[in-house]
């Protein structure tokens, strides 16, 4: 098998045993599922242009930083920003039996979404897609200790948020 081949095979390889992850931290990124699926290809569109030379079990990682590059880009962007922000479209989050579950989910995930990019990204790598604090700061090329902060600020932040909305709804 030639040098190509190879590479358009494993290319092809990862995008069936990841690109579901790459599109759902997109999407949760970004709260847009056609931005989430444009990213997904550019993600392989930069795996086949760059062709990195990938440590063996790493390629998700790899994969993932690529992802959030990209969406951290748009999210900057001044279109993003008027245009995006505040969207609640929660489609790919799989529906409950149970309503009362299922309002809580949209409840957390309202409230993650309000959280800043990088908090919301190491929320996102930790709690969705099981990263260790470890892997993330790896993966972010940030101390682990900076990791844990933003997670604990993150649930902070999120217990105060989910508290207000509570105190609403009573009143």
């Amino acid at each position: 098998m030639d040098k190509q081949t190879e590479s358009a095979s494993l290319v092809e390889s990862l995008y069936i045993k990841y690109a579901g992850d790459v599109l759902r931290v997109s999407y949760f990124y970004l709260g847009d599922k056609t931005r989430a699926e444009d990213v997904t290809q550019e993600v392989f569109i930069r795996l086949m242009d760059k062709k990195p030379e990938l440590i063996p079990g790493s390629e998700k990682s790899w994969l993932l930083k690529v992802a959030l590059n990209i969406c951290r880009d748009q999210w900057r962007s001044a279109w993003a920003r008027r245009v995006i922000l505040g969207s609640k479209k929660l489609e790919m989050i799989p529906a409950d039996d149970q309503f009362d579950q299922k309002l809580e989910k949209e409840a957390l995930m309202q409230a993650i979404y309000t959280l800043p990019p990088e908090v919301k990204e190491v929320f996102l790598l930790f709690y969705y897609q099981g990263y260790t604090t470890q892997e993330i700061a790896d993966m972010l090329s940030v101390q682990p200790g900076t990791i844990s902060s933003r997670l604990s600020r993150g649930r902070k932040k999120l217990k105060a948020l989910l508290e207000e909305d509570d105190i609403q709804d009573e009143a």
